[in-house]
C-alpha cells in the first residue's frame, strides 16, 4: 500500500525564539537558519537538537567550519562513535572523509541502499552528521525516510504481531558485495574488497557476525516508537531463519521507504546535515560520474536500542 499524506503527516515547525527551522518536507526534515555553527550559542544549540529530533533531518547552508568546528560541534551532542567503516583525517580521527573523485567509476558508493548507520554494532551510533565541501553540479543528492510515522501508519494488528521482534543486523552482504564487485582501493568499501575468509581480522568479523536489536525500538528522548529495520544490513528476525523472514522484511522495508515518508537534500557546498539514526533511514546515489564529491563525516555514540 502506498501513502498520501494525511491527517498524520505534521511536520511543521515548533516556535522557536533563537533559531528558525523551514520544513522540507511534508513527512520529515527541515532547514535551519539564522545560525553560525562556528560560533553557537547554548540557547541556539537548545533548539537545534529539538529540531532535530521532531524533523529526524535537519541542515545549515553557507556554513564556513572546519575540522575543529565540526569536532566541536558534533561532540555537544554526545562522544564520538565507534565508525565502522573509514578512518579520520589527520589531527582529528572522528572527523572522516567519505571522497569520491571525478574519474573514480565504481558500481556502489559508500552509503548506497537504505540503511541506518551501523545496526550491526551491540551500540550503533544515534546522529550522523555530514559537511559537503566539493559537490557536483547535479547528482549525488541524499534521501531520509521517516521511521517513526512509518511506524504509526501500520495498522494496530501490524504492530501487536511485530512488537516482540528482534532483528539481526550484519555486515556480511556489504562485505560479499564488494568483494565480488568492487576494486581494491584506500577506500572504505574498496578496503573491504581487499579482504577474504582467510584475512578477516576479529573487529570485521565481530561486525559480520553483527547484533540482534529490537525491531520496533524507542527514542530516549521524545519517547516516539520506530521501525528499527533497513535494506542493507537488516538479515532475519531472530529465530528465523533468512527465507521465513523475508516477506515481513521485504514488506516493512517497503513500507518505511515509500516516497510519501522521505524529504530529498540537494546537496551545496558548505551544506551540513544531520540526522538521528534511531528514527530514520537513508540512502546516497552513485549518479555522479564525472564529478567530484567531497565531505566529511562524524558519529555519535548512542545506546543499546530498547
Amino acid at each position: 500500500m502506498k501513502l498520501h499524506p494525511t491527517g498524520r503527516f505534521d511536520n511543521s515547525a515548533s516556535d522557536y525564539q533563537h533559531i528558525e527551522a523551514v520544513p522540507l518536507a511534508a513527512a520529515m526534515g527541515a532547514e535551519i537558519r539564522g545560525v553560525n555553527l562556528a560560533a553557537l550559542s547554548a540557547p541556539q544549540f537548545s533548539e537545534i537538537e529539538h529540531a532535530l529530533f521532531r524533523h529526524k533531518m535537519i541542515f545549515f547552508r553557507a556554513q564556513t567550519i572546519h575540522y575543529a568546528d565540526q569536532e566541536s560541534f558534533s561532540l555537544r551532542f554526545g562522544p564520538f562513535a565507534e565508525d565502522a567503516y573509514t578512518k579520520g583525517v589527520d589531527g582529528y580521527p572522528d572527523v572522516q572523509p567519505v571522497i569520491k573523485e571525478a574519474d573514480d567509476a565504481v558500481p556502489i558508493i559508500f552509503g548506497s541502499c537504505w540503511h541506518t548507520d551501523s545496526p550491526f554494532l551491540e551500540t550503533p551510533p544515534a546522529i550522523s552528521m555530514l559537511y559537503g565541501v566539493d559537490i557536483p553540479p547535479y547528482g549525488g543528492d541524499t534521501i531520509w525516510a521517516n521511521s517513526v510515522l512509518a511506524y504509526e501508519l501500520l495498522s494496530d494488528k501490524m504492530k501487536e504481531v511485530i512488537a516482540p521482534l528482534r532483528v539481526r543486523f550484519s555486515m556480511g552482504d556489504v562485505v560479499e558485495t564488494a568483494r565480488k564487485i568492487m576494486p581494491v582501493s584506500d577506500s572504505p568499501l574498496g578496503r573491504l574488497a581487499a579482504t577474504s575468509a582467510d584475512t578477516v581480522d576479529s573487529t570485521l568479523q565481530r561486525k559480520i557476525d553483527g547484533a540482534a536489536h529490537p525491531l520496533v525500538r524507542t527514542h530516549p528522548v521524545s519517547g516516539e516508537k520506530s521501525l528499527y529495520i533497513d535494506e542493507n544490513y537488516a538479515e532475519c528476525f531472530e529465530g528465523m531463519t533468512i527465507e521465513e523472514s523475508r516477506p515481513l522484511l521485504d514488506y516493512l522495508v517497503g513500507h518505511l521507504v515509500q516516497p510519501a515518508l522521505q524529504c530529498r537534500l540537494r546537496w551545496e557546498p558548505k551544506t551540513l546535515a544531520l540526522w538521528d539514526n534511531r528514527i530514520c533511514v537513508h540512502q546516497a546515489f552513485n549518479d555522479y560520474d564525472g564529478f567530484r564529491r567531497e565531505m566529511y563525516r562524524t558519529t555519535i555514540a548512542g545506546e543499546q536500542p530498547s
